[in-house]
Order: C-alpha cells, then structure tokens, then sequence
C-alpha cells in the first residue's frame, strides 16, 4: 500500500510553513492517476456513506485477505492505494461517496459470461456486496488491445446486440469506448475501451478515470432530479397562491392583515424548501459542471452511424439536469417575488397605520384646541369669582373703617375698587400663566 512521503526540508532558507500549506499543495496529488496495463478489468462500485463512518470503512477493508495490519490514520485522507495479489483496489472518499476501483489483468476472452468472469475476480464477490454504505454506480470496464477502427466489433460480444453508443477518443483517435448505459443482472453497467497495442499505462490509467468518474458524477448529478420532480406541485401550488394575493392586494387597493399573514405563511413555506433542498441543488450544478469536463477531456469524434457519449447524454442527461436547474431558479425567483409582495404589503399597512395616526393627532389637537377654550373661559370666570371675593371682602374692610370713625361710604368705596381689583386679580393670573408656561418651555 502506498503512504504520502513528507518531502525533506532544509532549514532556515524559508520562513515558517502556514499551517494549511502541506494540506493544499498536496491536494494536487490526492488521486493520483492510476496506471493500467492493457488488457485488464477495472470495476469500480460507488456507494454513498451517509451514516458510514472512516472507521467502518477501515473495517472493511481490513477484510481483504493479504493486507496485513491497516491503521485508521491511513484513511485519515481521501485516497488510498492497495496492493492486492494480482492487481490493485484503490479507496476514495469524496464528500457524499465513496469509491472502491478494483484494477487486475483480464481473466481471458472466454471468461466473458458473467458467472465466469466473477469467479476470476482477485476480491472475493461476498466482500464487493458488503462495501459499506447504497450503491449508486457499479461499472465494469473491459479495456482490450485492438484496432480502433474494429471497436464496435470488438465490443459487441461484451455488450450484446442492443444499441450502444460509442465514442473515438483524444486527437487522432488513440482509442475508442463503447457502451449501452445499461444495467445487467449484475446490477454493474459495462464500458469497452478499445486501444492499440502500445498504449502507455498511463494513458490507459486515465481514460479509465475520466470514464468511471463521468458515470459517478453523473449519478451524484441525478439525485436532485427527484427532489426537483417532487418539488414540482408544491411550486405550482405557491405561484398560484402568490397570484390570487397580488390579485387581492390589486384589487382591494387596500391594507389587509389576514393577507400580510397569507403572505408570512406562503414566505415560510418556501424558505423552509430552499433551506432543505439548496445543498442537493447546488450539488448537482457542481456535479454537472464535473460530468461536463470529463466529457470534455474526452475529445470525442464520432463512429458513423453510432451517437457519441457526449451526444446521447446530451439528449437523455441535459433534460434532467435542465429540470433541476428550473426547479431551483423557480424557487428563488419565487422567494424573491414573495418578498417584493411583502415589501408593497407592509407598506400599505405602514400608511394605513401612519393615517389612523394622524386622524388621531388630528383629533388630540381639536380636544386640545377645546379644552384650551374652556380653560380660557373658566379662567374668565375665575378672574370675576376671585374680583367678588376680593371687592366682598374690601367692603367689609371700609365697613369696618366707618364704624371706626373713618368719613367713607364702604358701598361707594367697593364699587370704585372693583376695577382696580379686577384689574390687579386678572394681571396676577397672566403672571402665573406666563411662569408656568415658560417652566413648561424651558423643560
């Protein structure tokens, strides 16, 4: 089995390494590209792990005959490579699943029905249905020596008669895949590589992994498409729900709170479905963009008479991918408008309340303006209350003076003080007035 080798380091040439720096640059050697002699088998099985942990995996492993003691530390990455009596397995752990690649050499041209070309495999068929975790993707790839011309040929007996798709690969052909997309019995789909004798191992290593990680990234690729499928009358649903509001806050013209609330529901809803279904979403745009690059890499021209790879993916793939990629533009667009309702709802009730309000206002100040009369009149009839106590109490004094031999006529002398008391009480009241009020400013 192979183990990353830190690289020596002479010191004091460089500052210190940031921490993340070994992590990072030796992600460009993460899954390194395999080197394949022809002809050779290569089965690749692609499960996803949820719920599967490193340590379960390790187990697992441990179960090949030959490996000797496997430590956890070596799964502490993505990838691992293992030395296996007549070939190689290679372990790779991605975000959502993993993959175990089983290289050996071709067991022979008459081991090609199934039960025979199992028996011949160098891991044991129990041990394959025990991996861990929910196959996704099986694949069983024949890669043979031929002439690229005769692939279809050549193919044919490992295929059967179906149709099948085929694709001649890189500048000037240097090979050609054929395949049906088909699943057999087995539950493992099949791919013919045909390349002429000569073919390096390691161009054989990688047309063998753009082909398996197109099918694993295709299938990861797929699984928004139920959610997108499922996704499909609940948006209806919430389109139309969405209209008929507008429609009434149209046609109302008015502030309504059971609608605000129609509105607050409908936004949740929706939220609740982006928060749930965004990761799958986005996932699948990025295992789309992956599918793309490998079909890419590929540089296919065409068989005649026989669609490419590229082309029947295009025309079965794309509609998928195109579904999910509605789906999650409908939902955010949705989000959006709702939103956009919202805003124009809560604003009529802002000027709906704002009115009330100043209807309100309006009718404080009218009370005030009111009371401020009344007050101006009691305070009228105060000055004339406290004039007759005061002229009342100034006639029992002159009263009081006469008897005491004072020459006055106490009638004659109140009634020439009522104005200068009226006169005194109303200026005292405006002196009062006038200190409150500017108290009353000043705080």
């Amino acid at each position: 089995m192979m183990r990353p080798v830190e690289p020596h380091r002479e010191t004091g040439i460089l500052p210190p390494d940031d921490p993340l720096r070994m992590q990072l640059h030796n992600e460009l050697h993460a899954r390194p590209t395999p080197r394949i002699r022809l002809p050779a088998l290569v089965v690749q099985v692609a499960v996803r792990h949820e719920g599967v942990s490193r340590e379960v995996e390790l187990e697992h492993l441990r179960r090949l005959a030959g490996l000797g003691e496997l430590e956890l530390d070596q799964l502490a990455g993505t990838y691992l490579r293992l030395r296996l009596a007549g070939g190689t397995l290679r372990w790779e752990r991605h975000t959502e699943f993993s993959t175990y690649t089983l290289v050996q050499s071709m067991p022979g041209l008459e081991a090609s029905p199934e039960a025979d070309l199992w028996a011949q495999l160098i891991v044991d068929a129990n041990w394959l249905r025990n991996i861990p975790g929910h196959t996704l993707s099986a694949v069983k790839l024949i890669m043979l020596h031929g002439p690229v011309e005769e692939a279809l040929d050549i193919a044919r007996p490992w295929l059967g008669a179906g149709p099948v798709v085929a694709s001649v690969m890189g500048r000037g052909g240097h090979s050609c895949v054929v395949t049906d997309f088909r699943l057999r019995p087995s539950g493992f789909e099949r791919m013919v590589v045909v390349a002429p004798p000569g073919t390096s191992e390691t161009r054989a290593g990688r047309i063998a992994a753009r082909l398996l990680e197109m099918e694993s990234y295709r299938m990861m690729a797929l699984l928004g498409f139920p959610v997108a499928r499922g996704l499909r009358e609940k948006l209806l649903e919430s389109e139309q729900a969405l209209a008929q509001i507008t429609a009434r806050i149209r046609d109302t013209n008015r502030a309504d709170a059971e609608l605000l609330d129609e509105l607050e529901a409908l936004a949740a809803r929706i939220e609740h479905a982006i928060a749930e279904h965004s990761y799958r979403f986005s996932a699948t745009a990025a295992y789309h963009t992956l599918v793309r690059a490998r079909l890419a890499e590929l540089r296919e021209t065409p068989i005649p008479g026989t669609q490419t790879i590229g082309e029947f993916l295009q025309r079965r793939f794309s509609p998928a991918m195109a579904t999910v990629e509605s789906t999650a533009s409908r939902l955010m667009a949705l989000s959006q408008r709702i939103e956009r309702a919202g805003a124009l709802l809560r604003t009529r009730v802002d000027i709906a309340l704002e009115t009330q309000n100043q209807q309100l206002l309006n009718k404080l100040r009218r009370g005030q303006e009111m009371q401020y009369q009344l007050q101006r009149t009691v305070e009228g009839l105060s000055i004339a209350a406290i004039s007759y106590y005061v002229v009342g109490l100034l006639y029992y004094l002159f009263k009081a003076g006469k008897e005491a031999g004072l020459p006055l006529s106490p009638e004659l002398a109140a009634g020439l003080a009522i104005p200068a008391v009226v006169l005194g009480v109303w200026w005292l009241t405006r002196q009062i007035h006038h200190r409150l009020l500017g108290r009353y400013q000043g705080d």
